[in-house]
């Protein structure tokens, strides 16, 4: 990250925090050995917070911040490379003060109030820091943008070509293994998170780890994944149908579709994503009274959170530096204690600069429709036998990646098609 961009940024933070006189350290975090004594250690990812500061990733890292010195008041702290760091991992020095200096740093600021972001344990004042340092970083600067066009453009890729290899008897486990080489083919440094692949009843597991289960014909096959780039990630979800959809399917593919596209539109700036939630749940269950799966007034099922049973997860959340960066709550704002909104990765006002997933989704997941509790409670609302005969079908969810402008949202991954062919 260049010289200009990383002190732009650094003067947001410090107009951002209004720390006063109180220092500010935001810790790397350090690897984390895997247990067999292998000289290993498990896939290393500095903090967030770490990361935002520093313009790059060193393991050990410490940003430093003194707010009395204004702008020349930031100092990045990097561990020593050992020799044997050298000879076995070929690493090189990172640029910054030696570490071993910090703490003459911090002798000459003792009696001043100093605060712990990134992977430190927490101190005084964190929490509220905390705060406002997750409401500035959710617009994104050009830096960012980029990086996170880049990784849509990779994800791109890998969902165009798993999408054309779906036939019956491929495994799950093969479509992951060809969408995530596609991905490092196309720029990617790794997956932004776990890739999902669901075929069946399967895809109506919200995390499911892809198996051996071979693609039957008629199954529903979905693929969530997305591609990081320089720590930035993409997230994207396509379902697709391994021959030719039945009419139910393609209602409910065509209903998660519209709301999608409804969703969309409706993400504006100043626009509460709460209730854009609760308006798509809305949509849900208009579809799914057309088809005959609910019964009564969409607005009411939605106000009893019928609608839980089908959609029983969050509307979307944010990126940026790893799937759900800067999600929460708007500063001061609650969490919403009703339990439909539990799975709610996100409560605040939209704002130009912020990028956000919308992924609505229609399940029919046996946990959920099999529960005696939920069946007499919505014993009205819902077409039983319906649901019954198709409980094994799967779910349906549709992804996409927004960038919210001052005018209609851009969709960074409106090149991925959604539509049923």
């Amino acid at each position: 990250m260049n010289h200009d961009l990383l002190a732009a940024r650094r003067a947001r933070i410090r107009a951002g925090l209004s720390l006063g006189d109180t220092v500010l350290l935001i810790h790397a975090g350090d690897p984390i050995p895997l247990p067999e004594g292998s000289d290993q250690t498990y896939p290393y990812r500095a903090h967030s917070e770490y990361i935002y500061a520093a313009g790059e990733e060193c393991a050990g890292g410490i940003v430093a911040f003194d707010p009395r010195d204004g702008a020349a008041g930031w100092r990045t702290f990097v561990p020593p490379v050992t020799e044997a760091e050298r000879v076995w991992e070929g690493r090189l020095p990172t640029g910054g003060t030696p570490l071993g200096e910090l703490q003459p740093w911090l002798d000459a600021r003792r009696g001043r109030p100093v605060v712990a972001l990134g992977a430190a344990a927490p101190s005084a004042g964190t929490a509220a820091v905390r705060e406002a340092f997750t409401d500035l970083r959710r617009a994104k600067d050009d830096h960012e943008l980029a990086l996170l066009r880049r990784a849509v453009e990779a994800t791109a890729a890998g969902h165009a070509l798993a999408s054309g290899l779906i036939r019956p008897g491929l495994t799950e486990r093969t479509l992951q293994i060809e969408l995530e080489a596609e991905f490092a083919r196309h720029g990617a440094n790794r997956t932004g998170y776990g890739t999902i692949v669901g075929t069946g009843a399967n895809s109506a597991v919200l995390h499911f780890a892809p198996s051996g289960r071979e693609i039957r014909e008629g199954d529903f096959v979905l693929i969530d994944a997305g591609a990081e780039v320089d720590r930035y990630v993409a997230d994207v979800t396509r379902t697709h149908v391994a021959g030719r959809p039945t009419e139910f399917q393609r209602d409910l593919h065509q209903t998660v579709v519209r709301t999608l596209e409804r969703a969309i539109a409706r993400s504006v700036p100043g626009a509460e994503w709460k209730a854009i939630h609760l308006a798509a749940a809305v949509d849900l269950m208009e579809g799914l009274v057309a088809m005959k799966v609910m019964r009564g007034n969409p607005a009411d099922l939605v106000e009893r959170d019928a609608h839980t049973l089908f959609f029983p997860h969050g509307l979307g959340h944010m990126l940026g530096l790893g799937v759900r960066d800067a999600s929460g709550q708007a500063p001061g704002r609650p969490k919403d204690s009703r339990p439909s909104l539990r799975s709610l990765r996100m409560d605040l006002p939209l704002a130009p600069g912020m990028v956000v997933t919308v992924e609505p989704g229609l399940y029919f997941i046996p946990p959920l429709l099999q529960d005696p509790v939920r069946r007499a409670k919505y014993a009205d609302d819902v077409n039983w036998s319906l649901v019954d005969r198709h409980l094994h079908l799967g779910g349906v969810r549709v992804e996409d990646d927004i960038l919210i402008t001052n005018g209609a949202p851009e969709v960074l991954t409106r090149m991925i098609p959604r539509e049923l062919p």
